[in-house]
């Protein structure tokens, strides 16, 4: 059982013919699916499967193995119910991490799952620094950008934040509003320095807004998300929250602005009581 990891995996690429199956089965990455039938195969001296253009057909070990693991599986999931019978409480402390941009998104999931299960205490470790899940730094985490592909992890989408350029009603009073973008050159901006991140909507603002317009520049999203909002200069704003406050819409979103939160667990953690109580809400 010390390779049960390995055996689910063994099973499901048995069970589905291909690697890309199960990897997407699974919710892992195909080097984590390869991994894991090569270091089976290892250790048992012999081969589970014949490989072929089409995909993986079993051998009889891998057959026999593809029986124990149903088995197997079929005892765990008995075991499950047992418990479950026992108690359907879900208690404890779930550590998550989260970039600070991202806490005012996280805070009504995390609302709703304590809502649901009282006893479930939640640490959130809201910094800049990405935390490693391998390491057992978390055991949940939210993340935006590109989708991670740590080949361990699985990721699902948790949301998608509407993005804007926005002017505060103290900016406009003061500066005005520019009505086209031949006329930003007029304005203030606020955007990001060199060592801030860089989502796709700041590249546009050095695309299309000239350097010396960019009056504020900060090292972190959410230092730019508060200097729009005190009137500072025109700037990206979430547009929940832009509406929110009065903010005025300088003009309409590109695509490419939006921007997609992950949630990232770890496969040996994923499916945990108290992980799976959190991507409840998340999927809801």
């Amino acid at each position: 059982m010390d390779n049960w990891n390995e055996i689910r995996t063994a099973a499901h690429v048995a069970r589905l013919g291909t690697i890309s199956a199960a990897s997407a089965e699974l919710g892992v990455h195909r080097i984590t699916v390869t991994r894991h039938i090569d270091a089976l195969e290892s250790l048992l001296g012999a081969k589970l499967f014949q490989r072929h253009a089409r995909g993986f057909t079993p051998t009889e070990l891998g057959l026999e193995l593809l029986r124990i693991a149903d088995a197997t599986d079929a005892q765990f999931g008995e075991l499950y119910r047992l418990a479950r019978g026992a108690s359907d409480k879900i208690d404890g402390t779930v550590v998550i991490t989260a970039l600070d941009v991202l806490i005012p998104f996280i805070l009504p999931m995390i609302a709703q799952v304590q809502n649901e299960h009282p006893g479930l205490n939640v640490n959130l470790v809201s910094s800049d620094r990405v935390l490693k899940l391998e390491y057992g730094e978390a055991a949940l985490a939210f993340r935006i950008g590109a989708k991670p592909d740590h080949p361990d992890n699985v990721v699902i989408p948790a949301l998608t934040i509407d993005m804007g350029l926005y002017a505060s009603p103290q900016y406009i009073e003061i500066h005005g509003r520019p009505h086209h973008q031949d006329t930003f050159k007029a304005h203030r901006f606020v955007g990001p320095d060199d060592t801030a991140p860089r989502p796709l909507y700041f590249d546009w603002l050095e695309a299309h807004v000239p350097s010396n317009c960019i009056h504020l520049r900060c090292n972190n999203v959410v230092s730019t998300f508060e200097a729009a909002k005190a009137g500072l200069g025109i700037g990206f704003l979430p547009k929940h929250t832009a509406e929110a406050l009065g903010c005025v819409q300088i003009m309409e979103p590109e695509p490419l602005w939006q921007e997609t939160v992950w949630a990232v667990t770890h496969m040996d953690l994923h499916r945990s009581s108290k992980v799976q109580a959190v991507l409840s809400a998340v999927r809801s």
